[in-house]
């Protein structure tokens, strides 16, 4: 109630400085980006609240009717023209350096701070002033972020959105709401579609997965975007640490009561705004709903996830630094025979290659930065979580097979081992693992492996 009547209100501000400046709704067809700059200059000169309220929606509107060409001159020219003036910053320079020199308050740099604050900025602020504003800056970042390839030039601009829209999407600002088959309509449809990681194929699968006594799903919501999931995470509550995701998904299973549910599984976590990447709320998500499930569920001992591998099987193909045989390359060429994993020999061979491969790439294998290769492992260790297991033929959908082999891993979150284990992997790129998986390193298939490791 009170985001609607905020918003009500806002329009109301909006439609009536439309009025004072004299100003129709703009109409539908192709703006040029010229005029769209302009409204942004006259946004910028510090008209009433009405009034600005108005230009900011004008220009939201506007943009929307620019296109890809159009879209690309109006970032370039906020990157290129829109940044701090220079005349007020020189000035701030040779103040603050005054003050250094004749020692009189020259840990104050203030003035120097707000001198250098681009203007795209200032004006990025005003826009979300807007009826609608900030969910219309997201779907304007998400643009950017289709027009930055090839565009360095973008990437001041891209910074200062960044940087604000980390602030007004600052975890103090989420709401945790459990998703279950009484939620509103509009938002279980928008789960169906958001889903990333294992498809919902329709509102029947959906009601599997959050109806049973022994199914969970929570979201983040921010109250600028009230209908809006901004990443959600299903939740199956089982009796031990699951391998593979089939039988978590399967039409005809028997619910696990809950009295005797042991292990939290978080199976599908799914970010739902493009515009918003690299802003991080998974580790707050993920934190916070091991806290709702212990109150609700004190015999919970395990929480864990049933991840995808989704980076190893690119990363067996293309990259220059494998450790495999001539030997081993060849009994991989079986993985594009039609149905190898009901080969029981075949698959066999497979793994005594595969599994000690998929230790490795955790373990060793890095990019040239440095860096984990895979985009999950980085999620997950990086918020504290211990590799636990590799789980052979784990996931046997076309895209299991095709990402990983059907290698699925599980990620288990200790919680007195959250914080050592993060300090672990930020500070020395340290991954945390299980002796199960270490000992993988020097099971059979090792062969070269070892080699490449003495």
């Amino acid at each position: 109630m009170a985001n609607a009547f905020f918003s009500d209100l806002l329009s109301t501000i909006s439609e009536r400085g439309r009025v004072l400046l004299g100003r129709a709704s703009p109409a539908d067809d192709k703006q040029d980006a010229s005029e769209l700059l302009e409204l942004c200059e006259a946004l910028l000169s510090g008209r009433g609240e009405a009034s600005g309220t108005a230009i900011a929606r004008e220009v939201l509107d506007r943009y929307h009717h620019l296109d890809a060409a159009g879209r690309l001159s109006f970032f370039q020219t906020l990157a290129r023209d829109f940044g701090p003036d220079h005349a007020k910053l020189a000035q701030a320079i040779e103040s603050w350096r005054t003050k250094v020199n004749d020692k009189t308050n020259g840990d104050d740099a203030s003035d120097l701070h707000f001198a250098s604050e681009p203007r795209r900025q200032e004006l990025i602020r005003r826009l979300n002033r807007a009826p609608g504003g900030t969910g219309e800056l997201v779907s304007i970042r998400s643009d950017l972020l289709s027009l930055m390839k090839g565009n360095k030039d973008l990437a001041a601009l891209d910074r200062d959105v960044v940087h604000l829209l980390s602030s007004w999407f600052n975890r103090g600002f989420l709401v945790l709401r459990r998703i279950d088959w009484s939620s509103p309509a509009n938002i279980l449809e928008k789960i169906i579609r958001y889903e990333a990681v294992h498809e919902i194929r329709d509102w029947d699968d959906l009601r599997r997965r959050i109806d049973p006594v022994d199914r969970r799903c929570y979201a983040f919501f921010h109250p600028a975007l009230a209908d809006e999931p901004l990443i959600f995470v299903e939740v199956a509550l089982t009796e031990a640490i699951p391998g593979a995701i089939a039988p978590l998904l399967a039409e005809e299973r028997e619910p696990v009561p809950v009295e005797r549910a042991r292990t939290a599984v978080f199976y599908s976590i799914s970010n739902t705004q493009r515009g918003l990447g690299g802003i991080s709320f998974g580790s707050f998500l993920i934190k916070q709903v091991v806290e709702e499930l212990r109150r609700e569920l004190p015999k919970l001992d395990n929480f864990v996830t049933l991840s995808p591998v989704p980076g190893f099987m690119q990363w067996v193909k293309q990259a220059d630094d494998v450790p495999l045989s001539d030997e081993d390359r060849q009994l991989l060429e079986g993985l594009g025979k039609p149905g190898w994993f009901e080969n029981a020999e075949l698959a066999t061979q497979l793994r005594t290659v595969l599994e000690p491969l998929a230790a490795y790439y955790f373990l060793k294998a890095r990019t040239p930065k440095g860096r984990l290769i895979d985009s999950v492992a980085r999620f997950h260790l990086g918020n504290g979580a211990r590799l636990e297991r590799i789980n052979w033929l784990g996931d046997l959908s076309p895209k299991g097979l095709r990402e990983s082999a059907g290698v699925m891993v599980n990620y288990l979150y200790r919680l007195d081992d959250i914080e050592k284990n993060h300090e672990a992997y930020a500070n020395n790129g340290e991954v945390i693992a299980s002796s199960a998986v270490k000992k993988l390193l020097k099971g059979e298939g090792r062969r070269l492996l070892d080699m490449r490791l003495s």
